[in-house]
């Protein structure tokens, strides 16, 4: 993994990550928390639940200033401009945001419209995640999605003209996918592209239809030593476009990156509204989790009775907080600070295990003193994490090149 030595870093971060768990159907391969629903849902009941948790946990946390906003889903741009507008005043009105502040709406292209992304964009959205998913039809048709490659180009074109920043996503080592047609495809991608892409591995989640394919033997994907090829081709490819990963599946040109996902990566405060929504943030001097019910329609009982559908946590371990640390850190191309990780953890990381993994090419200290995995170590980076995090004495599991899911969009930081 390749990417800038170092990103600014803010230590105020604070990021507020609203759940919109709708969508107009669901895809094969998501275990995301998403809900079809035959009636639409009552958006003005529901703009009045998320201000209502917003205050709640505006209450927790008083004083911080938002630096990015992320609208995610389910299908954020199902929701009227009126709903998002009302979900950033009601931010602004429990928080002080910051003039500069990141806004992020999440948008499937069979939902773009050009009213619609003029309204968003004149509530405040200033930055636009795409679900293109794939630029080839047959692709788009196995992927359960319900827009094709022209309808994906025009999305693009729209959001270009209408947002000052852009990105979206790809799903790679498809089924029967070749190293020649990914490149290709990832290529034609790049030159869409503005200075963000983010390009995940398919992974068989339990639970969905293809887990289930795949456990029927009807659903075959590239083996983990052709899923590292793609991985490897696709960073070559990037890299040479001026779109370095500066997290393991996200690219951008220097000064592009999420900044919303980089408050998860490193590891800073972030709260999070809606069903299903994850937060991690300081309460009393201690990191906390906060984790809400998952059923739309049982979340907005909850929060109707009592103002929050979510429980939080007591406060989290040192180990933890340190080991969570770590497993966001090490995705990152600029990797961690170790000092960060002992004053955590409450016990410096092992320098026998740092220096055998540097043996074996799998981590590496940079000249700032920041420990981060090699490209080789990126394929495996859920085993390096396990070896990394054990005490001295113990046994960890041995590390093996090219680990399978090592580079997906199911390790990924979702707060869904």
């Amino acid at each position: 993994m390749t990417g800038p030595a170092r990103l600014p870093e803010a230590a105020t971060a604070f990021g507020v990550y609203l759940h919109w768990p709708f969508c107009a159907a669901k895809c094969p391969y998501c275990d995301f928390n998403s809900h079809v629903r035959h009636a639409p849902p009552d958006q003005m009941r529901f703009t009045a639940a998320f201000a209502r948790e917003i205050r709640h946990f505006a209450a927790l946390t008083p004083g911080r200033t938002v630096t990015s906003v992320f609208l995610g889903g389910g299908t954020p741009s199902l929701m009227e401009p009126a709903t998002v507008a009302a979900l950033l005043d009601a931010v602004a009105g429990a928080w002080v945001v910051a003039p500069d502040a990141e806004i992020t709406l999440e948008a499937n292209p069979s939902s773009v419209e050009a009213g619609r992304f003029r309204s968003y964009r004149a509530a405040g959205v200033n930055r636009v995640s795409l679900g293109v998913q794939s630029l080839r039809d047959p692709a788009l048709k196995a992927l359960g999605r319900l827009h094709d490659a022209a309808d994906a180009r025009r999305a693009i074109a729209l959001a270009r003209g209408t947002f000052p920043r852009l990105s979206f996503d790809l799903i790679y080592a498809r089924p029967g996918q070749e190293p020649a047609d990914w490149a290709d495809e990832l290529e034609t991608a790049i030159g869409l592209a503005a200075d963000h892409l983010s390009l995940y591995q398919l992974t068989i989640e339990p639970g969905t239809a293809f887990g289930a394919l795949h456990a029927a033997g009807r659903l075959s994907v590239p083996d983990p030593d052709a899923a590292a090829d793609l991985y490897t081709l696709t960073q070559e490819i990037t890299a040479r476009h001026g779109l370095p990963a500066y997290e393991i599946s996200n690219h951008a040109a220097p000064g592009a990156e999420s900044r919303h996902n980089l408050t998860y990566w490193r590891y800073q405060d972030y709260v999070g509204i809606g069903p299903g929504a994850h937060g991690r943030f300081t309460l009393e001097g201690a990191k906390r989790a906060s984790a809400a019910e998952r059923l739309p329609e049982r979340w907005l009982a909850l929060v109707e009775a009592a103002g929050c559908g979510a429980a939080v946590s007591d406060p989290l371990s040192a180990e933890e907080t340190a080991d969570e640390m770590l497993l966001m850190g090490l995705r990152l191309a600029e990797g961690i600070e170790p000092a960060r990780y002992a004053a955590l953890r409450g016990r410096a990381l092992s320098s026998n295990r740092v220096d055998g993994l540097a043996a074996l090419g799998l981590v590496e200290t940079t000249a700032e003193g920041r420990l981060r995995a090699t490209p080789s170590g990126a394929l495996v980076l859920n085993r390096l994490v396990a070896e990394l995090s054990v005490p001295e004495r113990a046994q960890a599991p041995p590390v093996k090149l090219r680990a399978a899911g090592s580079a997906t969009r199911g390790a990924d930081p979702v707060t869904s």
